[in-house]
C-alpha cells in the first residue's frame, strides 16, 4: 500500500478501526502464567511455520509506520543523534485557516491574541504539535493520529534516543551514564530548538514521552510559560512507578521488583546472545505483549503485529539501560506548570503498566485538565482506541487555537465516544 493510500485509508476510516496497545519494558522479565498456557495451547494447534508465514504476510499487508515527512537531526548536550519527522500544513489549509479566524472560540481568540503580543506585529508561527513516544516504542506509534492530523496542523515525531532511527545514547554506549528521565527532558529541548524554534507548541506525549515532557518543564520552565499553549499527556505518570504490579499477585511482584533489574543488566551484557533467543521465541514473547498491551480481544491482528515490531525493534541492552530510570521518575511538582491551559489526561482502564490511578492523579493536580478514561483499553490506547484518542486530541487542538473549530481532522469516531469513555472535563 503507498503511503498516500495508507494516510486516506487511515484517516477516513477511523471509526472502523479495531484495537491494541503497547508493553513497557518491565514485561519482558515478567513472563505471566496466563500468557505461557495461551501460547502452548496454540503451539498445539498452529505450527511454528506456519505462524511464522502469517507474520512475513501481515508485515507485507499492514500500512502501519508507512507514514513519512520531511526529515531533520537534532543533537542532544552529550552529542546523540536524534531524528525527527516535520509534517507540514498543507499549502491550501494554511490559505482557509487565514479565511477562518472570525470562526474561532473565544479562547482560541485569546490564545491567538497572545500569539501576536509574543511575536509583534510579524506574523506568528503556526502551532507545533510535538509527539514524545513511550519506551520500546518509536514515532510510528502515532501512525493513525498521524493519518488524521496530516496536513491539517504542523506537527513533529521525533524517536527518542537509542529508540528508533535516533542514535545509540552517547552518553550511556561510550561513557557508561546512567540514562535518566531528566536527559530525556533535554533531548527534547533540543528537538523542539531545532524542529520548532519559534512559535506556540503543543506537546503529546505517551508513557515515557509523558515523563519526558514532565522532565522538559522541570528543566525549563521559561518555555512552558511562554510557548507551550496546550499538553496531553497520554497513559503516563508523574511518579511511584516503583509502585506498579503489573497486574501480579503479591508474591510474584515482590519476586519480579527483587529480580528484574539485575536479570534485565545480565541480559543486556549479552545482548547479542539474548537476541537470537528473542527470534527463537518468538511466538512466547508475542504472547507477553498482547498480555501488557492489548486489554480488548478483537484485536486486529495487522495492529498487533505493528506494536510487537516496534518493541522487537528495541535491543535488549537499550530495554536494560533505560529501566532503572522509571524508579527514580518524580515530577510531580513540574506538573503546576501546565495549570491555567488546555490539558488533556488520557488513559486505558486495564492499563497494566502505567495504571489509570497515575493519570487521575495528575487530573487531580491540573483541576481544569479533562481526563478521559477509555474502558477495555490497555496501555497503547492510541493503538487500541485510535478514534477516540484522535477525537480528543482534535478537541484539545481546537481549544489551543491550532486548529479552526470548523476543521475536519479525519473521521475519528465521535459517534462511538459517548458510549466508550467516561471523562471529567
Amino acid at each position: 500500500m503507498s503511503e498516500s493510500s495508507a494516510a486516506a485509508g487511515a484517516s477516513g476510516a477511523f471509526g472502523g478501526w479495531r484495537r491494541a496497545t503497547g508493553i513497557a519494558g518491565a514485561a519482558i522479565g515478567v513472563v505471566a502464567a496466563g500468557a505461557a498456557a495461551t501460547v502452548a495451547v496454540e503451539r498445539m494447534t498452529v505450527g511454528r511455520n506456519m505462524r511464522r508465514k502469517a507474520r512475513l504476510a501481515l508485515d507485507s499487508a499492514g500500512p502501519y509506520g508507512s507514514l513519512r515527512g520531511t526529515p531533520g537531526r537534532a543533537y542532544a548536550d552529550d552529542g546523540t543523534e536524534l531524528y525527527y519527522e516535520i509534517d507540514e500544513i498543507a499549502e491550501a489549509d494554511k490559505a482557509d485557516k487565514a479565511d477562518e479566524t472570525d470562526d474561532l472560540d473565544p479562547a482560541a481568540e485569546a490564545l491567538s491574541e497572545r500569539r501576536r503580543r509574543l511575536f509583534g506585529l510579524k506574523a506568528p508561527a503556526p502551532v507545533t504539535v510535538v509527539f514524545s513516544h513511550g519506551y520500546c516504542l518509536g514515532q510510528d506509534s502515532w501512525h493513525f493520529q498521524r493519518a488524521a492530523l496530516r496536513g491539517v496542523v504542523r506537527s513533529v515525531y521525533w524517536d527518542q534516543r537509542s529508540h528508533g532511527r535516533s542514535g545509540r545514547g552517547v552518553a550511556q554506549s561510550r561513557d557508561g551514564v546512567p540514562l535518566t528521565i531528566d536527559q530525556l527532558g533535554r533531548d527534547l529541548k533540543a528537538v523542539l530548538d531545532a524542529a520548532a524554534p519559534e512559535g506556540p507548541v503543543v506537546l503529546v506525549g505517551h508513557s515515557m514521552g509523558g515523563m519526558t515532557v514532565m522532565a522538559l518543564a522541570a528543566q525549563y520552565p521559561e518555555l512552558i510559560r511562554d510557548r507551550v499553549v496546550a499538553t496531553a499527556f497520554v497513559g503516563t505518570s508523574s511518579g511511584r512507578l516503583g509502585e506498579v504490579n503489573f497486574g501480579l499477585p503479591l508474591a510474584g511482584v515482590n519476586a519480579v521488583r527483587r529480580v528484574l533489574p539485575g536479570v534485565l543488566k545480565a541480559l543486556g551484557q549479552r545482548a547479542e546472545l539474548v537476541e537470537r533467543g528473542r527470534r527463537a521465541t518468538a511466538d512466547l514473547f508475542a504472547g507477553v505483549i498482547k498480555r501488557y498491551s492489548f486489554a480488548g480481544r478483537d484485536i486486529d491482528p495487522a495492529v498487533a503485529r505493528f506494536a510487537e515490531r516496534m518493541i522487537e525493534s528495541t535491543p535488549i541492552d537499550v530495554v536494560a539501560e533505560f529501566y532503572p530510570a522509571f524508579t527514580d521518575h518524580d515530577k510531580t511538582e513540574a506538573l503546576a506548570l501546565f495549570a491555567r491551559r488546555p490539558v488533556l489526561v488520557l488513559a486505558g482502564v486495564q492499563d497494566l503498566v502505567t495504571p489509570s490511578e497515575h493519570s487521575e492523579a495528575i487530573a487531580d493536580l491540573l483541576p481544569d485538565a479533562e481526563l478521559v478514561l477509555v474502558p477495555d483499553a490497555g496501555h497503547l490506547v492510541m493503538l487500541e482506541h485510535p478514534e477516540v484518542v484522535t477525537d480528543r486530541l482534535a478537541d484539545l487542538l481546537t481549544r489551543a487555537g491550532a486548529v479552526p473549530a470548523g476543521a475536519t481532522v479525519g473521521e475519528h469516531g465521535k459517534a462511538s465516544n459517548a458510549s466508550s469513555t467516561a471523562q471529567r472535563g
